[in-house]
């Protein structure tokens, strides 16, 4: 680190040319303290076994003949997962001879994250945050809306009047942010929103309020992973054309399940203007193939194996058909080649491009504004949960989404949405029984 101002060197020494501080211990403020904390918990952990992800550099990994165990860290929060309490025992014992650490029992908090587990699955929300959030900003009185973004509203730049100040704004649009970790419904409204940090108008402001007031009518809304769903990948790839109003570019939205579980979702505007919806189909099927072979790999270092190829429904034909013949070259010439991806997983038996009819796209949440009665459909498909109901079950009913085809051979998918009837009652916190004890617990 630089010399500070006014550093007197010892009498009889002088300072030389370019003169600095060497760092013998990491402080909180200095710019070198994250990387030196974090290379200092590294070799710890690679010392004592553990490989780290390429995937994931925060996710640590050891498996031996009788226990696997996998460590995540966030700064200086980490959560612990083992199927062998004593491993878990012996590594906070190692972590304890190296740091101080602090014990938080079995996982119930977490970063804003409220989780509840038993032997049907877990449940995260962040109940506590949005509440904070609604109370933060006036509404926790306010009347509630049934979609977050008004589908005949359509916003731009120049939409409303200059704030005055566009601070609260530019705040109230990040802590949205944090909350789309469990809330895919709002994942698109605050990607509009995003959009206008830089130049917020009254109309942008009002449009945030809105979504505030959508919070409002279920602020414990989160997510559940089945313990019983089946260890399968399938993806919906979807795609808004030219619904930018101000660059003429087109949404990209996807969304991934493991089993019946929604394990990674995005809305995002694409980089470039698409000439017809075909391409810009085509650039979200290959957005969403990148995260699928991201989701491969991380499960590689996890020691779970997923079946191949993994299902890709896109509700455009056309897409489909150029992802799977290579002599399109007339109407592909124009697209970056790093679009081929797609064509290049399908080949290598990654992917499996299917066609999907439009009403059964569960991307579409994920691209555009859509009335009440589509988006509950939507919404009640994505393995959403409450823990918070006033009878104290998040049942819903599920069943068979769709029967599409791929070619001429009909193909069943997202098949049996569990309905939880052994969730009659609240989600127990973990570690409350026996069985709960043998559970993952954080440090």
């Amino acid at each position: 680190m630089a010399v500070r101002p006014g550093y007197t060197p010892p009498s009889g020494s002088a300072l030389p040319p370019n003169a600095a501080c060497k760092l013998h211990k990491s402080l909180y403020g200095l710019k070198q303290a994250s990387r030196q904390w974090y290379a200092k918990f590294s070799s710890v952990l690679i010392h004592a076994g553990f490989t780290q992800s390429q995937s994931d550099h925060t996710l640590f990994v050891r498996r031996t003949d009788s226990a696997f165990l996998a460590l995540l860290i966030y700064v200086d929060d980490i959560i612990i997962v083992s199927d062998n309490t004593s491993s878990v025992t012996e590594l906070k014992t190692l972590l304890s001879c190296h740091f101080k650490v602090k014990d938080l029992g079995p996982l119930r908090y977490f970063l804003g994250l409220e989780i509840a587990r038993n032997s049907s699955g877990i449940s995260v929300s962040q109940r506590k945050y949005c509440l904070e959030l609604l109370r933060d900003v006036g509404y926790l009185g306010c009347k509630s809306v049934s979609v977050p973004i008004d589908p005949n509203v359509q916003l731009n730049q120049d939409s409303g009047t200059l704030l005055d100040d566009p601070v609260s704004y530019r705040n109230l649009v990040g802590r949205l942010l944090y909350l789309t970790i469990t809330r895919p419904d709002i994942t698109f409204s605050v990607h509009k929103l995003s959009q206008f940090v830089h130049r917020p108008t009254t109309e942008h402001l009002k449009a945030a309020h809105r979504v505030i007031r959508y919070l409002k009518s279920n602020p414990g809304q989160g997510l559940f992973y089945s313990a019983q769903a089946d260890l399968r990948l399938q993806a919906f790839s979807d795609a808004d054309w030219a619904s930018c109003p101000d660059s003429r570019r087109s949404v990209t939205g996807f969304c991934i399940f493991l089993g019946s579980s929604l394990i990674s979702w995005k809305a995002k505007k694409q980089q470039t203007v698409s000439r017809s919806s075909a391409e810009a189909e085509y650039r979200a099927l290959a957005n969403t193939t990148c995260e699928i072979t991201w989701l491969l790999k991380l499960f590689a270092d996890l020691s779970v194996s997923i079946p191949l190829p993994i299902s890709l429904f896109c509700d455009s034909n056309s897409a489909v058909h150029i992802a799977s013949n290579s002599v399109f070259h007339e109407r592909t010439k124009h697209i970056e080649l790093d679009c081929h991806v797609v064509r290049e997983k399908l080949v290598a038996g990654l992917i499996h491009p299917l066609h999907i009819a439009a009403e059964h796209q569960l991307a579409d949440i994920m691209t555009k504004a859509i009335p009440p009665k589509l988006f509950h459909s939507l919404l009640s498909r994505l393995q959403i949960s409450n823990l918070f109901l006033p009878d104290g079950s998040s049942r819903f009913d599920g069943g068979v989404l769709a029967t599409c085809g791929a070619s001429q051979h009909p193909r069943t998918i997202v098949t049996d949405y569990e309905r939880h009837e052994t969730r009659k009652h609240d989600l127990t916190i973990a570690g409350s029984t026996e069985e709960q004890t043998q559970q993952p617990a954080p440090i």
